[in-house]
């Protein structure tokens, strides 16, 4: 297979049963649009007991049913954020991270370099994120991954990947390869995804081949580079 080989995001979920926690951010292949999905997986009741909900331009995560939360410190957060021209996406807390970060004029890296992988042994599960940047009717985009260098959790390995959009093509970044006790790290470089035109047919796309018994909830999210328009699509398993 040659390197520049681009996936069916269908074929990448439907073959995987936990995936864990993902970001997908790409370009429509009419050049017209910037695209990005964010969606959670759980595999306990307190991981599934979530929602996703909108607050204008942004996405925080409650508890489904809040007298069933046991520990909301790492399933409870704001994953997308609004600020000016930049959209920012994570799986966790680090979003408000990056954003006070850029506030204080600091860069998408230099603000993550203030964070680990999350403390949950002994998956230490990997911090993902992304940040969208507009300007003259076009993007940029990056993602990063914090994770663990060892079994032990003794080092926290940064990288980030920055990349200028081309039409029809999307990187995708999750928490983990696969399922397993422990759940083994995403490695490698974000893959090389298909988007669609369409948002109902990718959001459609994506949340049929999401596990069925894991998925949780998803978000997409398209945004028109010649007058900033926004069309979002939001699925809650628990709604």
């Amino acid at each position: 297979m040659g390197i520049y080989n681009v996936a069916n995001m269908g074929d990448i979920l439907s073959k995987n049963t936990y995936p864990g926690r993902g970001i997908v951010i790409g370009k429509t292949p009419d050049g017209s649009k910037a695209v990005f999905a964010y969606f959670i997986m759980g595999r306990s009741e307190n991981s599934r007991n979530r929602i996703f909900i909108e607050n204008g331009d942004d996405v925080v995560i409650h508890p489904f049913d809040a007298s069933k939360v046991e520990d909301p410190s790492l399933i409870i957060y704001s994953p997308i954020r609004k600020l000016e021209n930049k959209v920012i996406v994570t799986n966790g807390d680090q979003t408000d991270t990056v954003y006070d970060g850029l506030v204080s004029a600091k860069s998408f890296e230099e603000a993550l370099r203030s964070r680990c992988f999350e403390p949950d042994a002994p998956n230490f599960t990997p911090r993902i994120s992304g940040i969208l940047e507009f300007c003259n009717s076009d993007f940029t985009y990056k993602m990063s991954i914090l994770k663990s260098g060892d079994e032990k959790g003794s080092v926290c390995n940064r990288y980030t990947f920055e990349y200028t959009p081309i039409n029809g093509l999307g990187h995708f970044i999750h928490t983990y390869n696969c399922d397993g006790n422990p759940i083994p790290t995403f490695t490698g470089e974000p893959e090389r995804v298909e988007i669609s035109d369409s948002i109902d047919e990718y959001a459609e796309l994506l949340w049929n081949n999401l596990n069925e018994k894991n998925k949780i909830s998803l978000y997409v999210r398209y945004i028109d580079l010649t007058d900033g328009s926004v069309e979002n699509r939001m699925i809650n398993k628990n709604a």
